[in-house]
């Protein structure tokens, strides 16, 4: 059988969330289950929009987790450098390949020229879903030399062929998209630079991702990738799109519902065995029976992606502090002393003789305390 190679892909556009540590887990879950690898991939092609600082928050928020990655930023690989911004040039191949093999083309129209073609054809239809209508796709030759020659920018759009683009969701099952209703996707900017279904493709196809476990927000996107595939000649990886995590209101979580990154749950004294063990449970079943209680290890020996759910997960604080309720209940005195030291350091309480065997005093109010406590930062 071929090794396992999943990925995780966050965007530096923003810190760690719950949804993409979620979405890590349940990579890096699947990689430890089939002894396969975890590659972690920073696409950072928004180039105004990250920063190393982003950048930074992730690393943190996944190590905090442990979710260690075996190919990626700090780590290295076979399939380096790992960062989106450093290997334009195989986007750029790659789109030139197509255009060569006759599966893209160059399209020179500008901004404002799609805006008014667009107006134009929703006013005469009447239906607000007008599609590129491939008017550089069919350009004579001597068209195409005099905008080249006049310089005009130029972007790379996949010519969509004719048919279906079919994929069997091991969430969601078989799932079949008309290729009538996918307009010839932008897959190169005039400005160089990738879009989304080029470079994640690309980088796939080169680190030989053979499984995509991402948010069933890309279920829209798929099929365009499902054709870039085939028209490369690379073989599809399987899918598995995960339902959404919604706030306590049914609504997508957000800012609006509280933290809005997972680091400000440690600083917030959760621990981060008990993050992983709730996120798992966050539209995941492991099976029979009503245990909740896991290790990270006991998680990895029963994940499967057949015991995701179809529907949405909803995040309960409450169910959250129950959970970190029960792994400090679990947790040895001396090691609940030391996860409890940050706090009280924080609040002038602390003294490192406290460790010290006879201050036993210090460890029976502890345990006092232990099951009162929800959080680490109640201790002081």
């Amino acid at each position: 059988m071929t090794m396992v190679r999943v990925r995780f892909a966050p965007s530096p556009t923003g810190y760690l969330h719950i949804g993409g540590a979620r979405t890590a887990l349940f990579n890096w879950l699947y990689a430890r289950r089939h002894g396969g690898i975890f590659v972690l991939r920073i696409e950072d092609t928004d180039v105004e929009r990250s920063s190393a600082d982003m950048v930074d928050g992730i690393l943190d928020g996944l190590r905090w987790l442990g979710l260690e990655w075996d190919e990626g930023p700090k780590v290295d690989g076979p399939h380096a450098p790992y960062f989106q911004s450093e290997r334009l040039d195989s986007y750029r191949q790659m789109a030139d390949g197509l255009v060569s093999a006759g599966r893209a083309y160059h399209c020179y129209c500008t901004p404002d020229e799609l805006q008014a073609r667009r107006a134009e054809g929703e006013a005469a239809t009447g239906v607000g879903t007008w599609r590129y209508d491939r008017r550089c796709c069919s350009l004579d030759a001597a068209t195409r030399a005099r905008y080249e020659q006049e310089q005009r920018p130029r972007a790379i759009r996949f010519l969509v062929p004719q048919g279906e683009a079919r994929f069997d969701d091991l969430v969601r099952g078989s799932i079949t998209f008309d290729n009538a209703h996918i307009e010839d996707f932008v897959i190169l900017r005039s400005d160089g630079y990738p879009t989304y279904h080029l470079s994640v493709v690309a980088d796939d196809v080169a680190m030989q991702i053979t499984h995509v476990v991402r948010g069933d927000d890309h279920i829209s996107n798929t099929p365009k990738h499902v054709l870039l595939y085939e028209a490369v000649g690379a073989p599809v990886p399987k899918f598995a799109h995960v339902p959404l995590i919604l706030g306590p209101d049914k609504k997508r979580l957000s800012k609006r519902h509280g933290a809005t990154s997972v680091m400000e749950y440690a600083r917030s004294g959760f621990l981060p065995e008990a993050m992983l063990n709730f996120l798992a449970l966050l539209g995941w079943s492991p099976g029979a029976g009503d245990r909740e209680l896991f290790t990270a290890t006991e998680l990895s020996d029963v994940f499967d992606l057949g015991g995701i759910s179809g529907g949405n997960a909803v995040f309960n604080p409450e169910k959250l502090d129950w959970f970190n309720q029960q792994h400090m209940l679990r947790l040895s005195p001396v090691e609940l002393a030391h996860r409890v030291k940050p706090y009280l350091e924080s609040a002038g309480l602390w003294s490192d003789d406290l460790l010290d065997t006879r201050h036993a005093w210090f460890f029976a109010v502890l345990e006092l305390l232990k099951v009162r406590a929800k959080r680490l930062d109640e201790y002081p």
